[in-house]
This record gives C-alpha cells, sequence and structure tokens, in this order.
C-alpha cells in the first residue's frame, strides 16, 4: 500500500483545485489531513521494513505497465527512499500545520495548500520511483510545483520573475538528467534502478553518465553553476522557502547522485571527484553569500546553498560519505526548516518586514522564537552535541580522509558558517530595537510555534542518534553499500578541533562586530569583497554574460538569416513568378484579332526561320 504515500497528497491537491472556493472553509484542513495521512503510511512501511532481514530491505512494488518494452510503473521501498519519504512528510506535515496560521489571511489559502500537497506528492514520486522515468516525472512535478509556489503571490512582479528564473534554470539541469537518462538506455539497456549494477571502471560514456546526472543534480540543488535561482525563489510564502529549500526539493540533486551511486563509484571515478569539487566549491560560495545578507530568507537561503555543497561533498566520497550527507540532510531539514519557520514567525510580528536592519532585540517579544530559533543556530554551526556537530563534522573528517584539500576547504566553511549565522542571530535578536514604530512585535499563535518546538527537538537529538554507532549508516547499507572499514566519530581529532575553533573565531567576530557594536540602520558600502556576495557572487551577471547574450546574439542571427536567407528565397521565387505571371497575363487580351496578328507573326518568323535553314 506504500503507493498511498503519493497518492493522499495528490487527492488533495486535486479536490482543492477541482472544487475551487467551495473549499475555501475547510481546504487547509484537508491539504494537512492528506499531508499527515501520508506520513502514517511512511511510518508504516518503516516499522515493516525494520521487521524485515537486512538482505531483503529492498521491496519492488509494482504498479502497472508504463512503457512496453522499457520500464514498468512501480515503487522502491528501501531504506534510503524512506529516509527520504520520512523526511518528507514529516517536516511537511509541520510545515502545513504552521501555514495554517502563516496563510491565514490569505484570501487564496485554499489554492497555497493545493500546491504544497501537489508538491509533497512530486517528491515522494521522485524518492520512491524504481526506475529513471518515473523519477523523472516526479522531478518534472517537483518543478512545476515549485514554479506555482514561488510566485504564489504573482501579483508581486518579483515574485512572478523569481518563479520563472528558477523554472527556467531547472530546465537547464533537467536537460543534463534527460540525455544521461537516454545514456543509461542505449549503454546498459535499462533505466529500473534495480538492473544496473555498479561498473568496474569507467569509460567516457560511463564519464559522460555521471557528469550529465551531476548537472541534473546542480539544477534541482542550487549547486555552482546553476544556483542563481535560489536567493531570488525566497520571494514565494515563508512556508514555502521552508518546505523547498530545507527539506526537499534542494535536497532531490544529493538523492540522485546517491541512488545513482552505480555511475560515480568505479575506483578513482572522475564523476566522483567532479562531485566532490561542486560539494566543496558551492559549500563556500554559500557560506560568503550568507556573510553579506541582511534580508533574513536571502542569509538563509544562501546558509541552506551551502548545507547542500556539505552534502554534496559527502555524496561525493562513496558510501562512508552517503551516510554522512543523507544524515546532515535529514538533520539539515529538521534546524533549516526550524529556522526559516523561525524567520516566518519574525516576519509575521514585524508586519513581513525582511531587513534584519530593522529588527534587533526581538528576543524579549518572541521567547519561543527565539529559543527554537537559536537552537536550530546552535545546531547549523556544529556546536556539540547538537545534530549539526555529528552529521556536519562527519563529512569534514571523510573528506579530510579521501580528499585532503576539499576536506579543509570544508573546515572554512565551517568557520564562515559559525560567522554568519551569528551575525543573523545577533541582528534580529540582541541589541537594542531598530524597528519602525508602527511594528508590534509579538509571538506568534500556537499552530506556528508548535511545529518550531517540534523541529527544534530534532535539532537537538537527531544527529547523534543517527551517527554514533553508525545507525544510519547500517541502516542504508542494503540500499547504497557499506564501507569495508565503519567510521568512527573522533571529536577530538585535528579536523574536529579545528573546525570547533574556527566556528568559535567567527563567532567571536560576528559578536563583536554586531552584537556587542550598534548595527548601523543605513547598509554600509562595504568592500569589494562585501558588495561580491551581496551581488550573490556576481552569478546573474556570469549567466547574462556567458549564456543569455550569446543567446540573444544567435537568436537575432538565427531570425535575421531566416527573415533574409530563408524567407528571402522563398520570397524572392515568389515575387519572381507572379512578376513574370504579370507580364504574360498583359498578352492575354481577350481580342480574337489580336490572337490572329500574333499567330500571323508567328507564322511569318517560323517561315523565315525554315527557309533560312533550308538555304543552308
Amino acid at each position: 500500500m506504500s503507493w498511498l504515500m503519493i497518492a493522499f497528497p495528490l487527492l488533495g491537491a486535486t479536490i482543492l483545485l477541482v472544487f475551487n472556493r467551495y473549499t475555501n472553509r475547510w481546504g487547509h484542513l484537508l491539504g494537512v489531513a492528506m499531508s499527515l495521512a501520508s506520513f502514517v503510511v511512511a511510518v508504516l512501511a518503516f516499522v515493516q521494513l525494520l521487521g524485515l532481514p537486512e538482505a531483503q530491505r529492498r521491496q519492488a512494488v509494482h504498479l502497472w505497465e508504463f512503457i512496453p518494452g522499457m520500464v514498468d510503473m512501480g515503487l522502491l521501498v528501501d531504506p534510503l527512499s524512506i529516509a527520504f519519504a520520512l523526511l518528507i512528510t514529516g517536516v511537511g506535515s509541520l510545515i502545513h500545520i504552521y501555514s495554517i496560521g502563516y496563510m491565514a489571511h490569505d484570501p487564496d489559502r485554499r489554492r497555497f495548500f493545493a500546491y504544497l500537497n501537489l508538491f509533497v506528492a512530486a517528491m515522494l514520486l521522485l524518492v520512491l520511483a524504481d526506475n529513471y522515468v518515473a523519477l523523472f516525472i516526479g522531478w518534472e512535478g517537483v518543478g512545476l510545483a515549485s514554479y506555482l509556489l514561488i510566485g504564489f503571490w504573482q501579483f508581486k512582479p518579483s515574485a512572478a520573475v523569481a518563479a520563472k528564473k528558477a523554472f527556467v534554470v531547472n530546465r537547464v539541469g533537467d536537460f543534463g538528467l534527460l540525455v544521461g537518462m537516454f545514456l543509461i538506455w542505449t549503454t546498459f539497456g535499462t533505466l529500473a534502478f534495480a538492473e544496473l549494477k555498479p561498473i568496474t571502471s569507467e569509460n567516457p560514456t560511463t564519464l559522460a553518465i555521471g557528469l550529465l546526472l551531476l548537472l541534473g543534480a546542480c539544477g534541482k540543488s542550487a549547486q555552482l553553476p546553476l544556483q542563481s535561482w535560489l536567493l531570488d525563489a525566497m520571494e514565494g510564502p515563508t512556508p514555502v522557502s521552508a518546505l523547498i529549500h530545507a527539506a526537499t526539493m534542494v535536497t532531490a540533486g544529493v538523492y540522485l547522485v546517491v541512488r545513482s551511486g552505480a555511475f560515480f563509484f568505479p575506483e578513482g571515478s572522475a564523476a566522483a571527484l567532479a562531485v566532490a569539487i561542486v560539494g566543496a566549491a558551492t559549500l563556500l560560495a554559500g557560506a560568503i553569500i550568507g556573510c553579506a545578507k541582511d534580508d533574513i530568507k536571502k542569509g538563509l537561503a544562501g546558509s541552506t546553498m551551502s548545507q547542500i555543497g556539505y552534502m554534496m561533498l559527502g555524496a561525493g566520497l562513496g558510501p562512508v560519505g552517503y551516510a554522512f550527507a543523507i544524515g546532515h540532510l535529514i538533520t539539515h531539514g529538521f534546524f533549516k526548516a526550524d529556522m526559516f519557520l523561525g524567520a516566518g514567525s519574525v516576519m509575521h510580528a514585524m508586519n513581513d518586514e525582511v531587513n534584519m536592519r530593522k529588527y534587533g532585540g526581538l528576543r524579549k517579544y518572541m521567547p519561543i522564537t527565539f529559543a527554537t530559533f537559536f537552537i536550530g543556530y546552535l545546531a547549523i554551526i556544529g556546536f556539540p552535541l547538537l545534530s549539526g556537530y555529528f552529521t556536519k563534522d562527519g563529512i569534514i573528517e571523510s573528506a579530510i580522509h579521501a580528499q585532503p584539500v576539499l576536506g579543509w576547504l570544508a573546515v572554512l566553511g565551517a568557520g564562515l558558517t559559525g560567522f554568519y549565522m551569528s551575525r543573523m542571530v545577533f541582528m534580529t535578536f540582541f541589541g537594542e530595537k531598530r524597528w519602525d514604530e508602527e511594528a508590534h512585535p509579538h509571538e506568534s499563535p500556537a499552530v506556528m510555534t508548535v511545529p518550531l518546538i517540534v523541529l527544534s527537538i530534532g535539532s537537538i537529538f537527531l544527529g547523534g542518534y543517527l551517527v554514533l554507532s553508525n545507525t544510519l549508516l547500517l541502516w542504508l547499507a542494503p540500499a547504497v553499500g557499506r564501507p569495508a572499514e565503519l567510521p568512527g566519530f573522533h571529536p577530538f581529532s585535528v579536523p574536529g578541533l579545528s573546525t570547533l575553533a574556527l566556528v568559535a573565531v567567527g563567532a567571536a567576530f560576528a559578536w563583536f562586530k554586531y552584537g556587542r557594536a550598534e548595527v548601523p540602520a543605513v547598509q554600509p558600502r562595504g568592500s569589494f569583497l562585501t558588495t561580491f556576495a551581496r551581488r550573490d557572487l556576481y552569478g546573474d551577471a556570469i549567466n547574462e554574460s556567458l549564456i543569455m547574450r550569446p543567446g540573444q546574439w544567435l537568436t537575432r542571427l538565427a531570425v535575421f538569416f531566416d527573415n533574409r536567407g530563408i524567407d528571402g528565397v522563398v520570397n524572392g521565387l515568389a515575387a519572381g513568378i507572379g512578376g513574370s505571371s504579370g507580364r504574360l497575363r498583359r498578352l492575354q487580351t481577350g481580342f480574337a484579332r489580336t490572337y490572329a496578328l500574333s499567330i500571323l507573326f508567328g507564322a511569318a518568323i517560323l517561315t523565315g526561320a525554315l527557309l533560312l535553314v533550308g538555304n543552308i
């Protein structure tokens, strides 16, 4: 019955969209109920898997014949897919509940919950699919739902533009995934995960497949060079940011890489190295962007980009990295959703103000929001014994052992995380109040704070449970393989102590600059590096210069060639025939005497020609 996980939210979306305004009074309750029902099915499937021997924890669920001779529609219920299903439905349901309060005064709340349900259904199809074709359908469904959610307030031009940007940039990655699927089919004759065996040596074809799949992952997970859509996507309602950019859509790329491990891990794989390099570069880029943002949601978006970079780095290290990458993905879903929803709570109390320079001292007025946000903050910077401490440090230690340069870059990224997240907390909750007179901050209602409390509890305990004793690694082994040697957690290792030291330095620097000192009401001009970060590392300018402008020139050239070349030949031929016809038409006068005279002249000319030839 695992198909019910997808069916429940899909049914909810269908009812809300078909019956439209007739569901206004209870549509939000239906949306929450359908998400919770899906979560219950996921829990039951998880319990059932737990009761099976390890060798049997890969259950194929056939649904129907899909494309004859190529692929059937089916689900793969295994430790990896169920881990994602629990995260999507569990955190997703909390976000649904939170949205009841956050969207209470929106006249289109029912439509918002329809889109949330549609998104959850598409994401579940993506992670539960047993083949690349079904995965791609969920992949595109997630893209559609994210377009609808980011642009939900379409009366705002910025929201409409952000939705289109996210949709277009993701199509670039989707093209890579689609071509990769074509290559898999032509090379191996199957698109089913269970029938694809790990390759023993990399060749140009398998390398191309790995790089194309990585391109698809970069689009969905906002990794370099396809990261430019993520910060603009903050134009959507804050629950959208929590759902798409914390727990689900941006993690789809990590899922794709881990699920496609057969193409990434022959010995010395260049594709795996490319995954790790992209992850390391992105975690630094996202951290640098986060250091300069005054918009609280965009600061968290830069943080998301950076944390997904850590996951991609872990996913590029093989089975030992898989466990830490998926572990960090799960814990990140909790503490980042906690902080995004906390940011929404602050905005709810501050008349939708997002500029942190207009906050300050809010911990006194919003104690629950502050406490839960602060727990998420401690988790993400890797404070000892909280979730991020176990999962992110595990990635760093594994990376230093396998790829030392990339590992130490990750340590640097941890220091930057300590700075920009501390900066956010100090600017928002500490110092003197800087808000406008019309703002009257207050704590959010229980329907919004209870999900924050639940998420903060997961941010405290989940990481240790997953990492200590290799609980998650052993659970994922039937789906992704087990490393030759089980890793241990070494909190007092050189990388571990170095990471903690850099985090402490970053937090201390943020305190002296933003906690202890007065925060300017107007953003200072800053250095070149600050401007570089504020403009998202000039990602839009690079895309415009390297892709958009050449694309415009190519389009103009194609239009010119079409108008003057192809159309010119066709139109010229037509004009020539038309002109000749017009001239020949003048010979057809309709008078018999004219025709007789023409015959006479023609006969005379023919007779003269014959006589001339006869004499010759």
